[in-house]
């Protein structure tokens, strides 16, 4: 028995004492940014190894409806909250932390991967409404000399709830279209008038590459990354522009006087280089912090992503925050508190 004890207790000393100051933060909400948040918990946790962040990619609407109720520590979504949700839920910052870009995807087999097909904002309207049924469409073709299109039809896989990624490309589509403008409309929750059910940009992009003739939209990672077929789309000075760091890039420079809450939309923006589906992602962030120490955890990772994690964005097919916003995010971060007293740390200018 006194050899047994001595062998526990032994035991008991190599373990390692449990930390009074770790902490773990949960978020959820939008799709679209889902990898490089990922790809940010785990680059920090390994600087911070007492900080755990679990972020769970549930859609925008999700992200926005968790923030509201207060069930996790931050909300994340690609369409801003409008007002009324914010008058039901007061004292939530819209924190923008990348940029991406939604992308139309198909799938073609006899069309040439290295040679994209080209859209414009009408034809995608028609398109996602029904009105444009088969690939040898005439519109389709017209943007397209040189290629043959299949006397097939195209099929629309969409999102299936509410939807940060979906909220981007109808509000481009109803810059675009009167047509849309006038039905869909821009929302996370589209009404629409054809297709079939997908959930998240995973979900869409798997329904795209496993059933031939369909056309979808997703953020440009997940084409990317499942080596899907992907079109450029025509911008509002009538170039044909293909999604990249540097075209999303382009359309955020375009921006003058961003509203001070940064809910801002940069759809359909000016500019010969400009990618017109762009859009900024943010995280949802309560500006009083119920806990001082997560709170303080929180926004110093935020800080981090803001600043020193943007340069972790191309690899993964977006683009960084403008540096003129960089001010503009660090106002956000430094007005959180807990208590009233200010949760952020001094960090260098």
């Amino acid at each position: 028995m006194k050899i047994l004890l001595t062998l526990l207790a032994a035991v008991l000393i190599a373990q390692p004492a449990a930390r009074g100051d770790d902490i773990a933060l949960t978020g959820a909400g939008a799709t679209f940014p889902k990898p490089l948040y990922e790809k940010w918990a785990s680059d920090y946790a390994k600087m911070h190894p007492n900080v755990r962040i679990n972020y769970q990619g549930i859609g925008s609407g999700g992200g926005i409806k968790q923030a509201q109720e207060r069930t996790v520590d931050f909300g994340a979504t690609d369409g801003p909250m409008t007002d009324k949700q914010l008058e039901k839920a007061p004292g939530i910052l819209h924190i923008p932390m990348i940029l991406g870009a939604v992308v139309p995807i198909y799938n073609l087999p006899d069309v040439p991967a290295d040679k994209p097909l080209g859209f414009n904002g009408p034809v995608l309207a028609d398109a996602f409404m029904g009105k444009i049924t088969k690939w040898n469409d005439p519109k389709l073709a017209e943007r397209n000399p040189g290629v043959t299109l299949a006397d097939k039809p195209n099929t629309i896989p969409q999102r299936s709830h509410r939807s940060g990624t979906s909220y981007n490309g109808a509000d481009y589509l109803s810059k675009v279209s009167e047509d849309w403008k006038k039905g869909p409309g821009t929302a996370t929750t589209v009404n629409w008038p054809a297709g079939r059910g997908a959930k998240g940009n995973d979900g869409v992009a798997a329904d795209v590459k496993q059933n031939a003739g369909s056309l979808g939209y997703v953020e440009l990672i997940y084409a990317a990354n499942n080596n899907i077929s992907y079109g450029d789309v025509v911008n509002a000075a009538g170039k044909t522009i293909h999604a990249s760091e540097e075209s999303v890039s382009a359309a955020a420079a375009t921006l003058k006087d961003p509203a001070e809450d940064l809910r801002i939309s940069i759809t359909n923006a000016e500019g010969d280089a400009a990618y017109p589906i762009s859009s900024f992602t943010w995280i949802l962030l309560y500006k009083d912090q119920a806990d001082a120490a997560k709170g303080k955890a929180l926004v110093d990772f935020l800080w981090w992503a803001t600043h020193d994690g943007q340069s972790l964005a191309a690899p993964l097919h977006y683009a960084p925050l403008p540096a003129s916003f960089i001010p503009l995010v660090e106002k956000k971060l430094k007005s959180v508190t807990a208590g009233g007293q200010a949760v952020l740390a001094a960090h260098a200018e």
